[in-house]
């Protein structure tokens, strides 16, 4: 399941968060990767102790938590600390590859990643190449949003970003863990979810959809795992 959710950060905050990371010391992309994605990674990184970094972060976890829909799409139990990257000059490229299945936390517990982000920073005029490639259930897709707006997607899935060949691209990126682990359990519960908004949009709180809606929550505890 791919889902693109626009304007998760407000241009204030946008703003803001451009002006922190023009402010910031880059490193390399590396310190992240596991041993074969290292082999295709060619990008830079705030490193964890770049100045900024904990305002940056808090900056976006505080947009996610206001947004509706990432709660809808994701069913967050945890996020890993965001985490912002650049591609530009000689350091612009992420070959294919899939991410880490478990992440390490700040406090050396893990977490399974379930679902990964991309959150927009750059405005895609701006710069040429930059599409991250996506292989899912329904073929390669690329996509290159509007700064602000982020896209998220299993995991699981293969993917890259393409080469940046003029200006930058500017991103944050995280990894999930889900409350339901099951990307297909998940896809069920977010589109029935979505079916719901709109028959309670047209049709009220009617009985049936008081009734579709306390299935939804019943499959939510059945699934979730907190």
């Amino acid at each position: 399941m791919l889902i693109t959710i626009d304007d998760v950060l407000t241009q204030e905050e946008l703003t803001e968060v451009r002006n922190l990371l023009a402010n910031s010391s880059w490193d390399s992309g590396h310190t992240t990767a596991g041993t074969q994605a290292a082999k295709s990674k060619n990008n830079q990184q705030l490193a964890e102790t770049a100045q900024h970094l904990d305002k940056l972060r808090l900056l976006v976890l505080g947009a996610l938590n206001r947004n509706a829909l990432f709660f809808t799409a994701a069913l967050p139990q945890r996020i890993l600390p965001p985490l912002f990257n650049r591609y530009s000059g000689g350091t612009n490229f992420y070959g294919n590859h899939v991410d880490n299945a478990m992440r390490r936390l700040p406090d050396g517990s893990y977490m399974r990643s379930d679902v990964s982000a991309t959150l927009f920073l750059a405005d895609p005029d701006s710069y040429d190449g930059g599409e991250l490639m996506i292989e899912d259930t329904y073929g390669s897709q690329k996509i290159k949003l509007q700064a602000g707006s982020m896209v998220i997607y299993p995991a699981s899935s293969v993917h890259q970003v393409l080469p940046v060949t003029h200006g930058e691209r500017l991103a944050c990126f995280m990894w999930i863990q889900s409350m339901v682990r099951n990307t297909e359990q998940r896809r069920m519960l977010f589109e029935m979810d979505m079916a719901l908004l709109d028959l309670r949009h047209t049709h009220g709180d009617t009985d049936p959809v008081i009734r579709l809606t306390s299935s939804y929550h019943n499959l939510l505890r059945t699934w979730a795992e907190t």
